[in-house]
């Protein structure tokens, strides 16, 4: 069975390729973290975390993305940025999703926080 937040990712994937974005990396983890999603939206490179939730029962999605979850990921984007040898112009956006009568309803919030 394909967890929440797989399925999720799978979403987002999809849903940033038709929004232009071209996927490069999926899951890249590090010893300290884990970024979901790297992708380029045209000459800008952009680390994303996805969110999913089955409902707004909680809240949206985007809003679990913590100030200490920003700091772990801009960290892994460091380590990636040291192993891509070069420092592309960058941002870190969020794709949150959930379901409304079982379809899902995106939301991508570009340039979500600054490191």
């Amino acid at each position: 069975m394909v967890k929440l937040g797989q399925k999720g990712e799978e979403l987002a994937c999809n849903f940033l390729v038709n929004k232009g974005y071209r996927i490069i990396i999926r899951n890249f983890k590090t010893s300290i973290g884990e970024i979901d999603i790297i992708a380029s939206d045209k000459e800008t490179l952009v680390f994303i975390e996805v969110k999913t939730r089955k409902s707004l029962q909680y809240g949206r999605p985007f809003e679990s993305v913590t100030r200490a979850k920003k700091r772990k990921i801009a960290n892994v984007a460091k380590l990636y940025l040291k192993k891509l040898g070069e420092v592309p112009a960058c941002r870190f956006d969020i794709v949150s999703i959930f379901h409304k009568k079982g379809s899902p309803v995106f939301e991508l919030i570009r340039d979500a926080f600054e490191v």
